[in-house]
């Protein structure tokens, strides 16, 4: 057995045989995936079974957190609402809300066989500009089949509250930031202020990701373009779904820029722009783009009370032996892109 963090082999193995009904779960190997700073992610694979026979467990970080941004039961929730609609999600298994088990709820879902891509492009795949144009149009397909699902018809109906969204995620992430601040950020709180002055009218109210961006979808090994599952559902709800377009942005660098906060795989030839990707999204969705500057701008701005939150956490030893170096001089530079788009139209 595999020792990790949060989901002890020896305690998860008897339990999944109890619950799915197969002794062959009840001696495990467990092992925490290396990707993803929020909720904890770990592979569980039968004793002498392979790749091929694992699933997926995730449960909160070991810490203290905030309960709304981990909640187990709403990201399993989503999911299985998700299942019969166009949008590709894991299949799940159960959900144990018994703190008892592992310290902390957490659920089991299928395995999903697709490309994690991160950093780079793995060598041989997409290699052509057509095949990465593809990739960018898929994520913005699979985006605009999500938020035109209807919630009361998947039983979501009840999943938020879409009325005065926008302005009560800016105060949720605005506490967010005032909880976790490591030092004296002005330019943080005035990016806060500004967005609290400028919240647009929402147009239409459904069911968003909340931090939808290429490293949370699996890809396609076989055919670049196409989407094996939408992962880390942790901030879902019912709300505007251009929120989601601003939050894409923020993880979309193009071709000749250099953020160093982001991951450089979109700056590849062949990746459409991010004005491609809104024109694309505007007219699968049918939703006018005009205030698209003011949801890059607040995204911008979550994305940096969500990596303060990060820091925050580290310092006090809540990320399971994870890599949080270099995470704090990610805030600023995240402030002044949301400035930029906010005050200055720069997308």
């Amino acid at each position: 057995m595999s020792s990790a963090v949060g989901a002890d082999p020896a305690v998860v193995g008897p339990y999944l045989a109890s619950v799915l009904g197969d002794q062959r779960w009840r001696e495990v190997t467990v092992d925490l995936i290396a990707a993803g700073m929020s909720n904890l992610t770990y592979v569980v694979t039968p004793a002498g079974g392979s790749a091929d026979d694992a699933v997926i467990l995730r449960r909160p970080p070991t810490g203290a957190v905030l309960a709304t941004a981990h909640d187990m039961a709403r990201e399993h929730r989503v999911i299985s609402a998700l299942g019969p609609t166009d949008v590709p999600v894991p299949r799940t298994l159960h959900l144990c809300t018994d703190t008892e088990v592992l310290g902390a709820p957490f659920y089991v879902m299928e395995r999903v066989v697709g490309l994690h891509v991160v950093d780079a492009l793995p060598d041989g795949y997409a290699d052509e500009p057509a095949q990465r144009q593809l990739i960018g149009d898929g994520l913005v397909d699979v985006l605009a089949d999500l938020h035109s699902v209807d919630p009361e018809a998947v039983g979501l109906g009840d999943f938020g509250r879409p009325e005065g969204f926008l302005a009560r995620q800016v105060r949720r992430w605005t506490k967010q930031w005032d909880a976790t601040r490591d030092v004296d950020r002005p330019h943080m709180d005035a990016l806060a202020a500004r967005l609290a002055e400028t919240v647009p009218a929402t147009q239409r109210s459904g069911v968003v990701h909340g931090d939808y961006r290429l490293d949370n979808c699996l890809l396609d090994p076989e055919r670049p373009g196409g989407i094996r599952a939408v992962l880390d559902w942790e901030m879902s709800t019912l709300g505007d779904p251009l929120t989601d377009i601003g939050m894409l942005f923020v993880y979309w660098p193009e071709e000749g820029e250099t953020r160093p906060v982001l991951s450089p795989v979109t700056t590849l030839p062949g990746f459409p722009t991010r004005r491609e990707i809104a024109e694309r999204y505007a007219q699968r969705s049918g939703l006018d783009l005009a205030d698209l500057n003011w949801y890059v701008g607040y995204a911008f701005f979550k994305f940096a009370a969500i990596v303060a939150g990060i820091v925050a956490r580290s310092a006090a030893g809540a990320m399971a032996g994870k890599d949080t170096s270099g995470y704090a001089d990610r805030i600023d530079p995240c402030v002044e892109l949301g400035r930029a788009a906010l005050e200055d139209g720069a997308l």
